[in-house]
């Protein structure tokens, strides 16, 4: 993937940032995924500090895509099939304000495809969507160990078991 200038961005939180980056990895039009902090009022959040719970900010992506083969709508339907976004500050065993559902976005039109796609992802769900969706004030890259994950750490416990059971539901998704 490379980074390239007609890029549009996508800023978005559903849990651990390894597993969102993974899934978004397989899409076709995604040019560039960043993991990294959003969404919270700590001027310089890092790892350790964002796993408190305490800075505001969630773990996020920043997604490069090119509109000319995929809308912003389609990242936005991928991101709930991604993660479960009925759940507060959960995913899975991960627990706390950082893990939280999260759209940010860059302008007007982008917040308004979001609560539009908000509303139509609702009714396919058991539970309603407690997805936030505000406006984007900046975005922290994380480290760089955090970056490409799931690739780089594929037999790392947390990829095994949590990671690939939902690359496998996604891509099975994707086939039908």
């Amino acid at each position: 993937m490379s980074e390239q200038k007609d890029l549009e961005y996508a800023v978005l939180g559903g849990g651990c940032f390894w597993c969102v980056e993974a899934i978004y990895q397989l899409v076709d039009g995604v040019e560039s995924i960043v993991s990294g902090y959003a969404g919270g009022h700590d001027p310089a959040p890092n790892y350790r500090s964002v796993c408190t719970g305490l800075t505001g900010h969630a773990e996020v992506i920043r997604v490069g895509f090119d509109p000319s083969k995929i809308s912003y709508k389609n990242i936005l339907e991928i991101f709930w099939e991604a993660h479960d976004p009925t759940t507060r500050n959960k995913q899975g065993n991960d627990e706390g304000p950082q893990y939280r559902s999260i759209i940010l976005y860059e302008n007007q039109s982008q917040k308004e495809i979001a609560e539009a796609s908000r509303t139509e992802a609702d009714p396919k769900f058991a539970s309603p969507i407690v997805t936030e969706i505000v406006a984007l004030e900046k975005f922290f890259p994380g480290e760089n160990y955090h970056q490409n994950y799931f690739r780089l750490n594929p037999g790392q416990p947390y990829c095994h078991y949590v990671i690939r059971p939902k690359i496998e539901k996604f891509l099975k998704k994707k086939t039908h």
